[in-house]
């Protein structure tokens, strides 16, 4: 008998690493799931993450970015017939009732204005059809798999996105400080013109307020697209952005993704932009060499048994003349072999082409100034 259970006890050892390592594994709801690190794009975990979604109100994370780009928060936004009168979460917009394009963004962010989407995208393109052909062009420009029907997010035909796509999305945005500023506010308090009160507007992204770190997002509902979650959250140092489409458990699901994601992962920043990454020859200058600095920060989330290297391309090599701040070659950053992320070298300094009077001048000025000493 004690053999039995010295037998057990022996294989339970064996095999506990193993059962340990599958409970980490995530499992989803989600019909679409992905996380991404934020610093290098790389999706650390997915689920269909290429499948193209129904998105419901994530859409407008496209709608604030494509405002904040090509309109000023203290722009003052009215609202027509056909903004007021839009279906669905509204923050009550009467016609002709106008408001900053700050206040607006606010509502369409936190309260998740239908009204205001369609008042932002008269704005800033006219009519709401033309800001959809923007919207559809500025995904193409991102190079992200999604179609946009609308600026608000309700059900249409056609109108869908990709988990990855939004992800990708919302990493793009929260580059944009005042996207930052909004996305992640809990509360704001508007003007509701004409009336007594004013709008008390609450963000629905709850992982605000339940999640170590959250930085922002958006959240989505309609009957088609079930609930949708794109979010984002920063420990350390180290940001990672999701994207959940049609999950029940949208915020529970949202949180172990990242949690996940911090628990296994850690940043590595192999070049700090601006710095020194290394030194290159020069063919035919007056210096043979020139120190190349990484023309922004380049780094990665980098798993456990990961391992990070990184890879200087000059091309063809380096040939005089090279100006100051002149792009020489690429940096690429690799996990396990596998590229995930460049950036491009900078010349710290000039190197002059060697020639006959460049040459004799050099000698020249060298003579003058050893007879004046």
């Amino acid at each position: 008998m004690k053999k039995l259970v010295c037998l057990f006890v022996l294989v339970v050892a064996l095999f506990l690493p193993l059962l340990t390592c599958a409970s980490e594994e995530i499992s989803v709801s989600a019909k679409g799931a992905v996380l991404l690190d934020g610093a290098s794009g790389r999706a650390l975990f997915s689920h269909n993450a290429d499948q193209m979604l129904p998105m419901a109100s994530t859409t407008k994370i496209m709608t604030a970015l494509l405002a904040l780009e090509n309109a000023k928060l203290t722009d003052r936004v009215t609202a027509s017939a056909n903004a007021s009168g839009v279906p669905g979460t509204s923050i009550y917009l009467g016609v002709g009732e106008a408001l900053s394009m700050e206040q607006m963004l606010y509502g369409l962010m936190l309260r998740s204005g239908n009204d205001a989407a369609v008042a932002i995208a008269e704005h800033v393109a006219g009519d709401v059809p033309t800001f959809v052909e923007m919207m559809n062009a500025r995904a193409a420009e991102m190079g992200v798999d999604a179609h946009f029907e609308n600026p608000h997010g309700l059900d249409e035909a056609g109108h869908s996105a990709s988990a990855l796509a939004m992800a990708q999305m919302l990493r793009e945005a929260m580059r944009n400080p005042d996207f930052r500023e909004i996305t992640g506010t809990q509360k704001k308090v508007i003007p509701w013109v004409e009336s007594e009160f004013s709008r008390v507007l609450s963000n629905k992204n709850r992982l605000l307020r339940t999640c170590e770190g959250a930085t922002g997002g958006k959240t989505g509902f309609t009957d088609r697209a079930g609930r949708c979650l794109v979010f984002s959250a920063e420990r350390e140092g180290m940001e990672l952005f999701g994207a959940v489409l049609n999950c029940p458990a949208w915020f529970d699901e949202a949180e172990e993704m990242l949690n996940y994601g911090f628990e296994h992962y850690h940043l590595e920043t192999a070049l700090v932009a601006g710095a020194v990454a290394c030194e290159t020859g020069v063919s035919g200058g007056m210096a043979d060499k020139v120190e190349a600095v990484a023309d922004r920060t380049l780094a990665a989330a980098v798993g456990e048994d990961e391992r990070w290297s990184v890879r200087y391309d000059f091309g063809d090599g380096v040939r005089a003349p090279v100006a100051r701040g002149e792009a020489i070659g690429t940096a690429t950053l690799s996990i396990d072999g596998q590229p995930v992320a460049s950036c491009k070298l900078l010349a710290k300094q000039s190197v002059e082409d060697r020639s006959m009077m460049k040459a004799l001048k050099r000698i020249l000025m060298q003579w003058l100034l050893n007879f004046r000493s």
